[in-house]
């Protein structure tokens, strides 16, 4: 999970693919924030947008499930998933997949109640054996890329034979450290997105679509 989904500040070096295995397919282009989509009136004091409806959420995922059940057909599925982000997308993405599966977690923070720490640290480390196996991450959202960078050298420290990523949503944002996902959900632009398992200050996980938190709410 990213350390606090704010809008990413430009300015740094954009980033070279690190990994070689095969990517998803295209994702939809970069989205839009649009209010085609109503906000519930219970949401409408905290979110501006409906971004992602709960629609395109599950037929997005659907589509990604066939990419990795393709790529992994040959051997089990080691899922990896990053806490706390992924708990919605994770539950949604795996019952679409009929490939024998083996699942731990793993957490990874730097705040606390939206304040940033910057230095990493390991809440919840992996008890799976990963020893010359290959592993799918899966987390809620890449913008920095600094949690898979830390979470993708600790796998390989464990062994791991190769790792490929899959996340829901991809900030296009430039990055700090050189990580690329091999499965993306959707594009997004630069901004503060909740809902679908994405919080701000451990709110807002439950909403059933992603969408644009209010900046009032968390500046």
């Amino acid at each position: 999970m990213a350390p606090l989904n704010k809008p990413t500040k430009a300015g740094v070096a954009p980033t070279t693919r690190e990994r070689g295995p095969r990517r998803s397919k295209p994702p939809p282009k970069r989205m839009k924030a649009t209010a085609a989509v109503p906000v519930p009136a219970r949401w409408r004091e905290d979110i501006s947008q409906v971004l992602i409806p709960e629609p395109k959420l599950a037929r997005r995922i659907k589509a990604l499930a066939r990419e990795i059940q393709r790529d992994f057909a040959r051997e089990e599925l080691v899922v990896v998933p990053l806490l706390t982000g992924t708990i919605m997308f994770l539950a949604d993405l795996l019952r679409e997949i009929s490939l024998p599966c083996r699942l731990d977690f793993m957490g990874v923070s730097s705040y606390r109640e939206g304040t940033s720490s910057g230095e990493l640290v390991f809440t919840k480390e992996l008890r799976l054996d990963v020893r010359g196996r290959e592993v799918l991450v899966v987390d809620d959202i890449l913008d920095t890329g600094k949690t898979l960078h830390v979470v993708t050298r600790k796998l390989r420290e464990l062994g791991a034979r190769n790792i490929r990523i899959c996340v829901l949503l991809e900030k296009q944002v430039p990055r700090t450290h050189k990580v690329q996902a091999d499965y993306v959900g959707f594009r997004i632009p630069n901004l503060f997105v909740v809902g679908y398992g994405l919080d701000y200050a451990e709110r807002y996980r439950n909403l059933p679509f992603v969408g644009v938190l209010k900046p009032e709410r968390y500046e």
